[in-house]
């Protein structure tokens, strides 16, 4: 643990002597840097304070200002060959103008004036001689650029007036919405009291249910004890009070014969006395019946 604590303390250190290092160079590199700029005016480099931060944004501006120096010193001779080029075209064409008669001395104000406009058309188009086959190209290329802004134009002017619709259009939604608004916050005061009313009513049902669920925990247990089942249910008792009523339907004509026999006596020859009875009482009763049926018969007309 003791060598962890060592060599990160280390690390810390050769961190902390390198990045010191780094600023020293830096903050030499920055006065170099301004001195030779200041050298070049004649003047000496002001005090400053500087910082770890101020050091590291002079840094990088002397390094930005280091390359672009350089690149300006690899094209600056091609550019002053450049120009010594031009100045002696243009020395060899100001004498061949002199000796044939058209020098700037021999021309007259509105014919300097002229070549000067078609000087300034010339650059202003961009083209490098007065040639006519060079205005005639610029000129095209003018009217392909002017096409091309006609058309940007129309485009923008399609595209501002859509804009402008739906402008409008959301002009009239957010109009639509703030009435909106305005008629929710009016009614807003009226609803506060039924809301008011709910929230009673929803603290009430709660309540209701928290002894709802205790009433029915407590049934659960009174019907465990009893011995209820998941099988003991209203649709099964339904089911078995139906199936009763069919075997109360299948079994009364069954009863109904046995209830016809509980009259006999339950020894055979006294059994056999009674149906001898009760043919003898069959007897006489048709007996009667024809008896009075005769003499219903044989009775005059009235």
């Amino acid at each position: 643990m003791e060598s962890m604590e060592t060599l990160m303390a280390s690390l810390d250190s050769h961190s902390s002597t390198s990045s010191a290092a780094s600023d020293a160079a830096r903050l030499v590199e920055v006065q170099s840097w301004l001195s030779s700029l200041f050298d070049q005016v004649n003047r000496q480099v002001p005090d400053l304070t500087l910082t770890p931060a101020s050091i590291k944004h002079l840094h990088s501006l002397a390094s930005l200002s280091q390359s672009r120096s350089r690149a300006a010193a690899i094209v600056a001779p091609d550019l002053r060959q450049k120009a010594a080029e031009y100045r002696a075209e243009a020395a060899r064409i100001r004498e061949i103008l002199s000796s044939a008669g058209l020098g700037r001395e021999h021309l007259s104000p509105s014919a300097m004036s002229s070549a000067q406009a078609v000087a300034e058309v010339a650059n202003l188009v961009g083209i490098r001689d007065t040639e006519t086959s060079s205005f005639v190209v610029a000129n095209a290329d003018l009217v392909l650029r002017k096409t091309e802004v006609a058309e940007k134009r129309i485009n923008v002017q399609r595209e501002s007036k859509m804009l402008l619709e739906y402008t409008r259009k959301a002009i009239t939604k957010l109009a639509e919405l703030k009435k909106l608004l305005s008629k929710f916050e009016n009614e807003a005061a009226l609803h506060e009291e039924q809301m008011y009313r709910w929230q009673k009513n929803l603290a009430m049902l709660d309540e209701k249910e928290r002894q709802y669920n205790s009433q029915l925990g407590n049934y659960k247990a009174l019907l465990n004890r009893a011995g209820y089942t998941s099988d003991i249910n209203h649709g099964v008792l339904m089911q078995m009070a139906e199936d009763k009523k069919d075997y109360e339907k299948k079994t009364k004509p069954i009863l109904d014969t046995l209830r016809s026999y509980q009259d006999l006596p339950p020894d055979k020859t006294l059994a056999a006395l009674a149906i001898e009875d009760k043919k003898r009482q069959y007897a006489a009763a048709e007996k009667y019946l024809e008896d009075v049926l005769g003499l219903c018969l044989n009775a005059p007309p009235l």
